[in-house]
């Protein structure tokens, strides 16, 4: 699978098949040494009008994964079950079916397009015949692809890259021999690797970049707890966790560093989520759920006017788009 059991139904999907309710809380944050606090602050919950949006290719299974200033939306159809694999896609506004433009990695199997910039370019993965994904970027219209080099030559091997930015770096990860993932970012035009480490980590992810370089993820440490966390330009590290919940992962950030993701309530149960100011002085928290998927909402990506995107599962099993706007 993927880097998490929750975003199965997003990153995983592809390597199995291979191989407004709203709620503010109080700001919970752990940093690294030296690091501050932001400060805990409960303002007025943004009220939200929640759109379902899926291609007609396949109704039964999409998921929204990036949202850009211009509106432009990033995502796929298809589960990775046999008969529905993972064809990604662009969605301009106003999001008619005509308005769906297919983008696949050239002779790939499947392929999911998780990531965009505020130019249009964009970044996901891809699978072969043989079972091994990829990480591509596709920019100014010509795709390319990535490898970490550290990554195993096993059967199923997987690099995946989530986000982009303006400047052309693109975040991901690996999988060692283990299963245990590791972060990295990748300059598109110099192919250089960076790896990215977060302390007491065994397994890491990156997320989402937004174009002053702060960089969004999540880590799993030894006692098996996912938390996330936004490393800074100048290396300030900053871990997160939903105030009375568990499983956190941030997913997205925006050029206003809001960052968006999932969490796990008291009761084991999913919903989405915002941070805004996350660096402070006044930070705070909000709970996503799409009315038609209470308890099953994923946020994924945000713009800098605060639309989300991600997806929820409806009543009948089917895995939908969501596009949510703060309301006027």
């Amino acid at each position: 699978m993927s880097f998490t059991e929750r975003t199965s139904v997003r990153l995983a999907a592809a390597v199995a098949a291979a191989g407004t309710l709203a709620i503010t809380a109080a700001l919970s944050v752990a940093t690294q040494a030296g690091a501050s606090t932001a400060a805990a602050h409960v303002p007025a919950a943004t009220k939200y009008t929640f759109t379902t949006l899926d291609d007609q290719a396949d109704p039964t299974f999409n998921q929204l994964l990036g949202i850009s200033n211009n509106k432009l939306i990033c995502g796929y159809f298809g589960s990775g079950a046999a008969g529905h694999p993972n064809k990604g896609y662009t969605l301009r506004p106003p999001y008619g079916q005509a308005d769906y433009t297919n983008e696949n990695f050239p002779g790939s199997a499947q392929t999911q397009v998780t990531g965009l910039n505020q130019i249009g370019d964009t970044a996901g993965f891809w699978i072969g015949s043989a079972g091994v994904s990829h990480g591509f970027v596709e920019w100014n219209g010509v795709f390319a692809s990535y490898v970490d080099p550290h990554t195993p030559k096993v059967k199923d091997a997987v690099n995946q890259l989530l986000g982009i930015n303006n400047s052309g770096i693109a975040v991901g990860f690996y999988n060692d021999a283990k299963g245990n993932s590791h972060a990295y970012k990748v300059n598109q035009a110099t192919n250089v690797f960076t790896a990215i480490t977060i302390p007491d980590a065994v397994s890491t992810v990156a997320t989402g970049i937004n174009n002053a370089g702060d960089i969004v993820g999540t880590f799993t440490d030894a006692a098996g707890d996912t938390s996330s966390w936004l490393l800074t330009p100048s290396d300030h590290l900053t871990t997160y966790q939903f105030p009375g919940g568990s499983d956190t992962q941030a997913l997205g950030i925006s050029g206003q560093n809001e960052i968006v993701g999932s969490y796990n309530d008291a009761a084991g149960v999913m919903h989405g989520f915002t941070l805004t100011d996350p660096m402070g002085p006044v930070s705070h928290w909000q709970s996503i759920d799409d009315p038609n998927g209470v308890g099953s909402t994923v946020v994924n990506g945000v713009n800098y006017a605060g639309d989300l995107v991600g997806f929820y599962t409806d009543a009948a099993g089917n895995t939908d788009g969501m596009l949510a706007t703060p309301a006027s």
